[in-house]
């Protein structure tokens, strides 16, 4: 107990009897300082006293689904200088091989009383993935708020980027510069997000004259790796332009047609999707539609505390505007 308190102490700032007095409820101590030592305990993986397990804490969860996409890490840096700024600590779970899974975080969430998740990524976007764990969330009434993707059937509230205006600016783009054959490297077949550029694609291409043919459509995992594996398969189909469903995946894009000794854009041009850290760094830098990360990260960060402080939810979608940024990654088929 005495190890408890003076760690606790530390971490807060406060004495040793100031949390003494917060664990065993007693009065004289600031509804802040009260707050901020109950945090502590979380923080710190010490359980409750009894009398105050009634309470939710002030963390909040971060599920997100990897490190590796730049996208992921800046979401998690918006969000969680907006958390801290509404006096909410950030509680980050990441996924990674072999580690812990989705619903295994949200039961230590729920062990951690937490006053409310945030998913920026994850199984909710894939519609054939199992749902259970965001059930529970609702049964217990957690506040939460999805990122990029809805679940039919929960009316927990939505920040989302337009993909369907993503796609469309993208093979716009490609068409303009006067690409006929185009195609897509997007995500599984059930991932909500690659389903909408799938469609919208579709729709562009059909009122273009030239429909989108089923070979010029191609699935990968979110990786470079991916990437490359599946517009190596594009380009022995002919195509001249890759509209890709992230950054990491272009990349892989560009690398692929260097395997072959293509040029790019010169042989090849490559759109990307996010908008992540570096995309103007790479040789060529790299065309891409930027998804509005400081905006969507903040919206998820008031609809989330509106639904702590007892508001009613927001069900259904905010929709963002993407933005299309053109760099060295495209320019017009090469000739013949």
């Amino acid at each position: 107990m005495t190890r408890r308190l003076a760690q606790v102490a530390k971490k807060v700032g406060v004495s040793e009897a100031t949390v003494s007095r917060v664990l065993n409820g007693r009065a004289g101590v600031s509804e802040t300082t009260r707050q901020s030592v109950l945090t502590a305990l979380d923080v710190l993986g010490y359980e409750r006293p009894t009398q105050l397990r009634g309470e939710r804490s002030r963390l909040v969860g971060l599920v997100i689904p990897e490190l590796q996409n730049p996208i992921f890490p800046a979401f998690a840096d918006v969000i969680g200088g907006a958390l801290a700024q509404r006096g909410l600590t950030p509680v980050l779970c990441t996924q990674t091989k072999g580690g812990a899974a989705e619903a295994d975080y949200v039961d230590l969430l729920l062990q951690q009383q937490v006053s409310g998740v945030v998913f920026a990524g994850g199984l909710f976007a894939q519609a054939d993935a199992p749902h259970a764990h965001y059930h529970r969330l609702a049964e217990r009434k957690i506040p939460v708020v999805f990122i990029n993707a809805p679940v039919k059937g929960l009316d927990f509230p939505c920040v989302a980027c337009d993909d369907s205006v993503a796609a469309e600016q993208a093979w716009r783009h490609l068409a303009s510069l006067g690409h006929e054959r185009i195609g897509l490297v997007l995500g599984p077949a059930d991932h909500e997000p690659s389903r909408r550029k799938l469609a919208a694609a579709r729709l562009v291409a059909q009122a273009s004259g030239a429909p989108l043919a089923d070979a010029f459509v191609e699935r990968s995992i979110f990786s470079l790796e991916g990437g490359q594996a599946a517009a190596a398969r594009l380009l022995e189909r002919g195509v001249t332009g890759i509209v890709c469903a992230s950054d990491p995946i272009a990349l892989g894009a560009i690398r692929a047609a260097r395997r072959r000794g293509l040029s790019v854009p010169r042989d090849l041009s490559v759109v990307g999707f996010d908008d992540s850290s570096f995309m103007t760094c790479t040789e060529p830098p790299l065309s891409t539609v930027r998804q509005p990360i400081e905006a969507m990260g903040r919206a998820a960060v008031d609809l989330l505390c509106a639904q702590i402080q007892g508001a009613q939810s927001h069900p259904g979608e905010l929709l963002f505007e993407p933005e299309l940024l053109v760099r060295g990654s495209t320019a017009p088929p090469a000739s013949g």
